[in-house]
């Protein structure tokens, strides 16, 4: 009991740590693909390819979720996963482009 909660503690830290970030402009939006946004912010913690790390495994996602669901997911979190990783256009572009992965 008490290694699953060091591990659900430690999940949830890092988590918080490495996911999320902004961008580099002044208005708060990127001109970066969606694939190079999820990458930067999503990547700890479901693995470079999207193939799970300590989250879940987003390589079909769009099998599961539409863009809309997705983008819900980003906005207010899920299980572990913190709300509002990534915001405004960036979550957008992030959840059309994982909607279409089958």
């Amino acid at each position: 009991m008490k290694k699953r909660i060091a591990v659900l503690f430690l999940g949830t830290s890092l988590a918080l740590a490495a996911c999320g970030g902004g961008s580099d402009d002044k208005g708060g939006e990127s001109t970066q693909s969606a694939e190079t946004i999820a990458k930067q912010n999503c990547s700890t913690c479901h693995g470079g390819n999207l193939e799970g790390a300590g989250g879940p495994s987003l390589q079909k996602i769009g099998s599961k979720y539409s863009k809309d669901e997705i983008r819900d997911i980003i906005a207010n979190g899920k299980g572990a996963m913190p709300q509002n990783v990534i915001e405004g256009e960036d979550a957008d572009k992030v959840a059309e482009w994982l909607s279409k992965k089958k």
